[in-house]
């Protein structure tokens, strides 16, 4: 792939370099924040070689990309002349104008996505230490396990630094900053002092008793262990950023290089371990405490919901508002008991895909679906959700119902989280105990098992036909396929529904039509704004913009009549509707009438195409213009 070319074919359409407030990018997409959304060309987008899809959500633009979206990124930013380490912060109105959910989870992905790919190898490096100790083919106290342990858990340890950078950079505290203060809420000397004997107790009785080791200023300060915390270094690196702006506006700007930063940090610092730190460490276990009383409530119903639901909320990019919460109770509980019902996406998607692969009779299908499913099963499920299943519809709720049978059993039996790292297969140590392996793990692994089983079984058996492959179903057409009745000289004809000019598919100006890819066909420039039913069958598809109407004939053959070009965007303005989705019509039958010279006046091309939706079922679609039919060769 040409990643510059792609690049540039992006910052184009999306509304040119200085529309871009902020970029970032996760293991699969990119991820804008733009300065005005309605500049961003979303139809252009997703047509371009390499792009998945397009998802708008929590104040993001993502571009969806797949396993490559690092090659790209990398080209985005050269072309854009964007430098990785450049504060492209959202502005102060931008901001205001998103909503609270919006906010979250904007500040939530900006923050940990530029640090997933160390998390995710130092997970995965701790988890496997872990396994190979567990097994006993090393020891804890050899130099292997140590070097890997150190190369795994430092990320985790020393979180606060990594936090404080990124964090920095979305609140616009300068970065080098926003890191020092998470240095020095994991300083060693810190947790040297703590081990000695206190000096006083503070708050003696309540859930939040402290004991004093150290002042500041003849001030107690609440000594607390920061090493693998989430919140404190975030919120803390939030006052860091107001202070910063303040002290430029009151120092000189001829001693503003040396000051700023300096009063920052002696501010920032003492104020985090004073205040700060020990808040919101208590409003982090308090959190802790409730979800884990509401998830012992009922757990096997948390995780049910929580697997069944995932492949939405990470569509919506609302997972990420339980990346904190998750980390949170890793750092305060030990474990996580939310993830833990949650990862079993990637294998139920790669259950799924693998069933399209074998059952497929669609060789492109089959080469974009393989790649998909080798990336689900490592924990990448982006390019096979958007790329295969959701298209398909039935074939992603089967991975929905999947993953809500293994959180079923995960939640039953309540499986725990001890490492956030990796996802798909590599997440197997994540799932390991301290103590060693126990029921928990073992449940993992049952429930991992069933994810893919019953995404593969419940697709094969059930919710995928590969007569309408890529074209019926991607378009909202059922895939339960009616066998084809055979008929005098195998062909049935199909009247044209309008009057009007017949023209090629070739001349229609959207691809989708001239290229053929939802099937052939022929179009009709329209003399007359009525649609008749061009055979007696039912009504397969009624758009609710009343702008298309699918047809299944008494023998199977659909057809979809597509009034105009881009005329959903009229909402049904200009249509009128003369049956409903599930009705039955007669040959002739007056279905849908529409306002040719208003249409026009909108700005709209009346081009109609005719075409049969599932041509690749038939030996040939043959468009007859001086008949005004269709000639489908059964």
């Amino acid at each position: 792939m040409d990643y510059e070319k792609l690049a540039t074919q992006i910052i184009d359409n999306i509304g040119g370099k200085e529309n871009i407030n902020q970029l970032t990018h996760c293991v699969t997409r990119l991820r804008f924040v733009l300065k005005d959304e309605s500049k961003a060309k979303t139809k252009e987008i997703k047509d371009l070689n390499g792009v998945i899809t397009v998802v708008k959500s929590g104040g993001q633009y993502q571009v969806v990309i797949g396993n490559t979206v690092t090659q790209v990124y990398e080209a985005v930013l050269k072309v854009a002349g964007i430098s990785s380490d450049d504060n492209i912060g959202t502005n102060d109105d931008e901001s205001r104008n998103q909503g609270l959910l919006a906010k979250f989870i904007d500040i939530v992905s900006s923050i940990f996505t530029p640090i997933l790919p160390a998390m995710m190898a130092g997970g995965m490096i701790k988890g496997f230490n872990a396994m190979f100790a567990a097994f006993g083919w090393i020891s804890k106290t050899s130099g292997t396990y140590l070097l890997l342990q150190a190369a795994g858990d430092a990320v985790f340890y020393f979180l606060p630094v990594f936090l404080g950078y990124t964090a920095a950079k979305k609140f616009g505290l300068k970065p080098f900053l926003g890191m020092l203060l998470g240095a020095a809420m994991v300083y060693p000397d810190i947790l040297t002092a703590m081990s000695g004997k206190p000096i006083m107790t503070l708050f003696a009785g309540s859930f939040i008793q402290s004991a004093i080791f150290v002042k500041f200023l003849g001030v107690p300060v609440i000594l607390m262990k920061y090493s693998s915390s989430v919140i404190p270094v975030i919120v803390a690196t939030y006052m860091a950023a107001k202070i910063e702006k303040l002290m430029s506006k009151i120092i000189p700007s001829m001693l503003a290089t040396a000051l700023v930063p300096f009063f920052t940090i002696l501010i920032a610092v003492p104020l985090t371990f004073m205040l700060v730190g020990p808040v919101i460490t208590w409003a982090g276990d308090l959190v802790g405490q409730v979800i884990l009383a509401i998830y012992n409530i009922s757990p096997s119903i948390t995780g049910l919901l929580l697997g069944a639901f995932w492949p939405l909320m990470i569509m919506f990019g609302l997972h990420w508002g339980v990346v904190p919460i998750t980390m949170n109770n890793v750092g305060t509980l030990g474990y996580d008991p939310l993830w833990a019902n949650a990862i079993y996406t990637p294998l139920a998607t790669a259950g799924v895909v693998l069933a399209i692969v074998l059952k497929t009779k669609n060789s492109k299908v089959r080469s974009l679906a393989l790649p998909a499913f080798i990336s689900a099963i490592f924990g990448i499920t982006e390019p096979a959700i958007y790329g295969i299943t959701l298209p398909r519809k039935k074939t992603f709720i089967a991975g929905m119902i999947a993953g809500g049978c293994a959180g079923l059993i995960s939640g039953t039996f309540r499986v725990k989280m001890y490492i956030m790292g990796a996802t798909g297969i590599f997440s197997i140590p994540s799932f390991i105990s301290p103590k060693g392996i126990d029921v928990s793990f073992y449940a993992y692994l049952a429930a991992m098992v069933t994810a893919f089983v019953v995404g593969f079984i419940l697709t094969i058996l059930f919710m995928y036909n590969p007569t309408v492959d890529g074209t019926g179903d991607s378009m909202g057409v059922k895939d339960d396929e009616k066998k084809v009745t055979v008929i005098e000289n195998n062909m049935f004809d199909i009247d044209i529904p309008l009057k009007g000019k017949l023209e090629t598919l070739k001349d229609m100006p959207d691809e989708v039509f001239s290229q053929e890819l939802l099937g052939k066909g022929l179009a009709v420039i329209p003399s007359e704004g009525k649609i008749y039913a061009p055979f007696t069958g039912v009504i397969d598809v009624m758009f609710p913009s009343k702008h298309a109407i699918g047809l299944e004939a008494n023998n199977g053959v659909k057809v979809l009549i597509h009034v105009g070009m881009d005329t959903v965007a009229l909402n049904g303005k200009y249509f009128t509707s003369h049956v409903k989705q599930g009705q039955s019509v007669k040959k002739g039958e007056l279905l849908l009438e529409f306002d040719i010279d208003a249409i026009k006046a909108a700005g709209y091309a009346l081009d109609t195409p005719v075409i049969v939706t599932e041509t690749e079922k038939y030996l040939d679609v043959v468009a007859d213009f001086e008949k005004r039919q269709l000639h489908v060769i059964l």
